[in-house]
């Protein structure tokens, strides 16, 4: 009932920037957080910035004063604007959604199929 598509990630230079987004789509559904996780080989998925329904931010110490989440509710969107990206930012990274459906009576967790993002000179 609920899709989530990602787009924006490829092939940086280190100190570069890119700007991901995630779109939700469907019908009968209400979004409350909304995040990016990442993924790289041989490491633990770590969230990297997740913004509230009340709009509240929160982003890793990884990233901080580099990366910023924002969202737009109108869309369905949230972004994750990436600045000053370091080799360590390379991963796939994927867009979460905390997501009620009108026919629920709990929240449920979806995911887009993730975008890859890779620094490298």
């Amino acid at each position: 009932q609920v899709q989530l598509v990602e787009s924006g990630g490829g092939l940086v230079q280190p100190g570069g920037s890119l700007r991901l987004s995630c779109a939700a789509s469907g019908s009968s559904f209400s979004i409350y957080d909304m995040g990016w996780y990442r993924l790289a080989p041989g490491k633990e998925r770590e969230l990297v910035a997740i913004v509230r329904g009340g709009g509240a931010t929160k982003h890793a110490d990884a990233v901080k004063g580099r990366f910023t989440i924002s969202r737009d509710d109108a869309k369905n969107t949230v972004y994750l604007q990436m600045n000053s990206l370091k080799p360590e930012d390379t991963a796939v990274y994927y867009c979460y959604a905390e997501v009620s459906l009108y026919s629920s009576s709990t929240l449920l967790d979806y995911w887009g199929q993730g975008t890859q993002v890779t620094v490298s000179s």
